[in-house]
C-alpha cells in the first residue's frame, strides 16, 4: 500500500475524532453556554445534516478541480470548521463551526475513496479504500475517548483545537506524499449525474441507508441502555464505547480484505449477522458479558460493510465516481440520523432503551434483502456481448435490456475485475 494512504487515513482520523467526539462532550459545552442537553445536542444534528448536504455540494462545486488540490481545500475548510468550533464566543458560532467542519466530511471520503481506489492494482481497491477508513475506525478506539479525556480535565475547547491541528497535520501529508491526480478529462457533471441513473447504483446507496443504520439505532443509544438495563457504570460506557471501536476497526480489515475476493456472498454474510445479532442484542443486554460481545460484533459486522458497499459504488459508477462515492458517503450519515430518530420514536413509544435494538435488526434485515435483488437484478442484466449483439437477438430480456449498456457493461468492465463467474455463484461487481 503506498504511503499516500497514510495521509488519508490520518485526514480520516481527525475527521471521525471530532465527529464522535461531541458525543461525550455535550454536558460541558452545554454548561459552559448556558443552554440544555437537547439544545446542545443540535450540534450532533447538525454536522450530520451538513454532510448529507455537503456531500454532493462540494463534489459539484469542486468538479473542475484536480482530485489531490480539493483534498487539500477540504481538509482546509476542516481546520477553519474545527477552529471556529474551539474559539466560538456564542453556541450559535460553535454550530456554525461544525457545520463548516461537516461540509468537509462527505466530500473528503468520497472523493478520497477514488484515490485511494486510483493508487493501487484492481484487484486491492477496496483494501486501499479500508486503509483510508482505519483512520476513521482508530479514532474511536484512541481519538475520541482521548478527546473526552482532554475536554473534560483541560477544556472542551482544547479537544477542537487539538483536532484542527491533526487537520494539518493531514493536509501537508496529503500536499507531501498524494502524487497528482489531475481531473479525469471528459468529466462533466451530466456525465457523473448519469451514474444515478444506474439501478445498482441506487440500491448501494440504499443498502448504506438501511445496514449502517442498524448500527446506529442501537449504539445512539448505548449510554442509557447500558446504565439503565444492564447495569454498567456510568464511567463504564467509555470503555464499551472503546469495545465497539475495535470491533470497527476489526470489521474494516476484514471487509477490505475480502470484499476485492467476494464482494456480494460478504456482503450477504455482515447483513444478516448484523441483522442476527441485534435482535440478540435485546437479551443480551440484559447480561453484562453478553452485552459486551455483542457491542464489539455490532461494530464489526456493522464495519465490514463500509468498503463493500463504497467499491460497489465505485464499480457501478466507474464511468463518473466521484459524485456518487461522495454521495455514498452521505448515505451514511442519513442512516445515522433516521435510525437515531427512529429509536427515538420506539422508546418514547414506551418500548424500552433495548427496543432501538429490534429497529436496528430490523433496518439490517431490509439491506440484505436489497442485497439479494441487487444480485437477481445483475443476473438478468445482459452480458456485454448480448447488449452489442442485434435487437432481435436481446429482445428477450424484456425490461432488463434497458439497463444492459449501464448495467451489465458497468459490472464487466469496473477497474477490469474478473467475471462474475470467478466467484462461484455470487455475480461480482
Amino acid at each position: 500500500m503506498p504511503l499516500a494512504l497514510l495521509a488519508l487515513a490520518v485526514g480520516a482520523f481527525g475527521i471521525g475524532t471530532t465527529e464522535f467526539v461531541i458525543m461525550g462532550l455535550l454536558p460541558e459545552i452545554a454548561a459552559d453556554y448556558g443552554v440544555s442537553i437537547p439544545t446542545a445536542g443540535l450540534l450532533v444534528t447538525g454536522y450530520a445534516l451538513g454532510v448529507v448536504l455537503g456531500a454532493p455540494l462540494l463534489t459539484v462545486l469542486g468538479n473542475k478541480v484536480s482530485r489531490k488540490r480539493m483534498l487539500m481545500m477540504l481538509m482546509g475548510l476542516f481546520v477553519a470548521g474545527n477552529l471556529l468550533s474551539a474559539f466560538a464566543p456564542s453556541f450559535g458560532l460553535m454550530l456554525t463551526g461544525r457545520v463548516v467542519a461537516s461540509l468537509a466530511h462527505g466530500s473528503f471520503f468520497g472523493i478520497g475513496s477514488v484515490v485511494a481506489a486510483d493508487l493501487v492494482a484492481p484487484d486491492k481497491k477496496a483494501g486501499a479504500i479500508a486503509t483510508m477508513f482505519t483512520g476513521l475506525t482508530v479514532a474511536n478506539i484512541v481519538g475520541v475517548p482521548l478527546g473526552t479525556f482532554i475536554g473534560q480535565a483541560v477544556g472542551w475547547r482544547a479537544t477542537f483545537a487539538i483536532v484542527a491541528a491533526l487537520g494539518v497535520v493531514g493536509l501537508l501529508g496529503i500536499a507531501r506524499l498524494v502524487p497528482a491526480m489531475p481531473r479525469p478529462e471528459g468529466t462533466r457533471l451530466r456525465g457523473e449525474l448519469k451514474a444515478f441513473r444506474n439501478p445498482q447504483v441506487l440500491l448501494a446507496m440504499a443498502m448504506t441507508v438501511l445496514g449502517f443504520g442498524g448500527v446506529f439505532a442501537a449504539i445512539t443509544y448505548i449510554a442509557p441502555m447500558m446504565t439503565e438495563v444492564t447495569g454498567y457504570s456510568d464511567g463504564a460506557v467509555t470503555w464499551l464505547l472503546v469495545l465497539f471501536g475495535v470491533g470497527m476497526f476489526l470489521g474494516n480489515l476484514l471487509g477490505g480484505r475480502y470484499a476485492d475476493r467476494a464482494l456480494m456472498p460478504l456482503l450477504y454474510v455482515t447483513l444478516g449477522g448484523l441483522a442476527i445479532v441485534l435482535a440478540l442484542f435485546t437479551v443480551a443486554a440484559h447480561d453484562k458479558i453478553l452485552a459486551a460481545v455483542a457491542i464489539l460484533l455490532v461494530g464489526a459486522l456493522g464495519f465490514a460493510t463500509v468498503p463493500p458497499l463504497q467499491k460497489r459504488v465505485l464499480d457501478q459508477a466507474h464511468g463518473a465516481p466521484t459524485l456518487a462515492s461522495a454521495v455514498n458517503i452521505g448515505a451514511f450519515n442519513l442512516g445515522n440520523a433516521l435510525a437515531a430518530w427512529l429509536g427515538g420514536v420506539v422508546i418514547a413509544a414506551g418500548f424500552g432503551y433495548t427496543s432501538p435494538n429490534w429497529v436496528g435488526a430490523v433496518l439490517a434485515a431490509a439491506a440484505l434483502g436489497l442485497a439479494f435483488w441487487s444480485a437477481v437484478l445483475e443476473r438478468r442484466a445482459p452480458t456485454p456481448a448480448a447488449a452489442a449483439a442485434p435487437a432481435e437477438a436481446t429482445g428477450a430480456t424484456g425490461a432488463t435490456g434497458a439497463t444492459g449498456a449501464t448495467g451489465g457493461a458497468d459490472v464487466a468492465d469496473a477497474a477490469g475485475v474478473a467475471p462474475a463467474a470467478a466467484v462461484g455463484a455470487a455475480p461480482r461487481p
